[in-house]
């Protein structure tokens, strides 16, 4: 059977998922109940309890997701001030996490630099990764869990040296930010970059971004990061896992998640598969996984996002399981699932229902609590978070469209849980959190030209989002769409955010 892609690749307005029957879900005490299940690190025997063993701090059933544009450094730091215990970076694009530069730069899925972990308060934190080739993604992996700290040439000979396997004789082309080309790895000597320690790109990175963060901290009254963290970075001692000076990376710029998207409904690139592509090959994904894990120390966590399918054909709903069920047998921490084929991409509403039907049998197969399946799709306020779960099984909830301009579904979701109502927030909340993450952003993009004009452009797509609330929605959304300055900016929230 054929499928015909939507013709528009534009995201359906907030509707909810198909699930038959949810309608008798008793939010509220869905949500007491979840209390008791995740407190005090999870009851015993539950997959609350792995959940938070694997990353402790994740200690409720809901999380920010990647958000492609939208989920750096200052959203996230805004979700948690509001209850949000975990959060994912964008889908960052393995081979130009390779390329590197300046370390962690640009990418063409998300900025880079706005995806590192950024101080103390943003964790617990997901690296997610995409990518085409198992050897590529194992590499950004390991880079991505080690912050860079072996130094540019390991990771290149560990992808396409002829020792690691995938390319015995590819010349492949990569790319720095801007466009500047590099050399064939293919041509790198396979012994000369092992065991380097870090050089001027750890270092220069390293800098910048302790500068960033103490720029941040400066700002929110936070402490600035040690001297020892950039040390650290900089590599102390050798590690006899992987080969090479490599030092403890500080807890303020490391990753306590790997993530790999099996998700993303981006366009196929010509002989090339990336995100949700491989869902109509799971043979490829299952050795992505592998290599994914086989990289990442086994102290690290590695997880999975998925699609339900890649379309509604029978074929390609089995798939799933062939890669659910592999990520469990390797040891993966958890899956996420979003409830849509990656056909859909955004057109149309979720299916909580099929949903249901994948955690349902992933169970059944397990014969003991099995790997988390976390939920995603159609998670507009707090009550779907818990209606969700109840109706669906899923262990816990990625709520992505549903936080942008919306960081008290966090606050609200935790309110249900110990018995309270969701309030909406107040005008004076709005213009706080709006202020903050200003502040925040401007911290993002220290050292860039125009820094507050560049910021105050960027805050108009989470303005116009925020605006959702305003009593005046319209007049508001309007009044941020004409922001062009940091003097713009500040006259819309002394206008329409004035005391009352």
């Amino acid at each position: 059977m054929s499928v015909i892609e939507p013709e528009s690749s534009n995201a359906t307005a907030p509707t909810p998922g198909i699930a038959p029957g949810s309608d008798n879900i008793d939010a509220h005490t869905v949500a007491q109940e979840l209390a008791e299940i995740w407190a005090g690190g999870g009851r015993p025997g539950t997959q609350a309890s792995l959940i938070q063993r694997a990353v402790p701090g994740f200690d409720a059933p809901f999380f920010q997701a990647g958000l492609a544009g939208y989920s750096d450094a200052a959203m996230r730091i805004i979700a948690r001030r509001h209850g949000c215990p975990f959060c994912v970076t964008e889908a960052l694009l393995d081979r130009t996490m390779l390329a590197g530069g300046r370390g962690f730069a640009k990418a063409d899925l998300g900025e880079l630099h706005e995806n590192v972990p950024s101080g103390p308060e943003d964790h617990p934190l997901a690296c997610q990764i995409m990518g085409s080739n198992p050897g590529e993604m194992s590499a950004a992996a390991l880079k991505a869990a080690e912050q860079g700290k072996q130094g540019e040439k390991f990771y290149r000979t560990m992808a396409y040296g002829n020792k690691s396997g995938y390319f015995p004789s590819t010349r492949v082309a990569l790319r720095l930010p801007g466009g500047e080309q590099l050399p064939p790895m293919s041509e790198l000597d396979a012994s000369e970059g092992l065991g380097e320690s870090c050089g001027d790109f750890e270092e220069e990175t390293c800098e910048t971004l302790v500068d960033q963060i103490n720029d941040m901290a400066s700002l929110d009254g936070a402490a600035s990061v040690s001297e020892r963290s950039l040390e650290s970075r900089r590599g102390a001692s050798d590690s006899p896992e992987h080969g090479g000076a490599s030092g403890t990376l500080g807890p303020e710029l490391s990753f306590e998640c790997i993530d790999v998207n099996l998700a993303c409904p981006v366009k196929k690139i010509k002989a090339k598969a990336r995100g949700g592509h491989w869902l109509a090959e799971p043979e490829g994904a299952i050795r992505i996984l592998e290599a994914v894990r086989e990289a990442v120390p086994a102290s690290i966590p590695c997880s999975v996002k998925l699609r339900r399918s890649f379309d509604d054909t029978p074929e390609m709903a089995q798939n799933i399981h062939t890669i659910l069920d592999a990520a469990h047998a390797m040891g993966y921490a958890w899956a996420t699932v979003h409830a849509r084929t990656v056909m859909q991409k955004y057109v149309g509403p979720s299916r909580w229902d099929l949903l249901r039907d994948i955690v349902r049998r992933q169970r059944g197969q397990s014969g003991d609590a099995g790997m988390p399946i976390f939920g995603s799709g159609d998670i507009w306020n707090a009550a779907d978070i818990f209606r969700m779960i109840a109706y669906t099984g899923v262990a816990a909830v990625a709520v992505a469209r549903g936080c942008i301009g919306n960081p008290w579904i966090f606050r609200q979701a935790r309110a249900m849980m110990a018995g309270r109502p969701p309030t909406p927030p107040t005008i004076a909340e709005q213009r706080a959190v709006l202020e903050d993450h200003f502040r925040l952003l401007l911290a993002v993009n220290h050292g860039m030209r125009q820094g507050e004009e560049h910021t105050s452009k960027l805050m108009r797509k989470f303005g116009i989002r925020f605006a959702t609330h305003h009593p005046r929605t319209n007049e508001a959304r309007l009044r941020f769409i004409g922001v062009k300055s940091d003097a713009d900016w500040r006259a819309v929230l002394d206008e329409m955010y004035a005391p009352a």
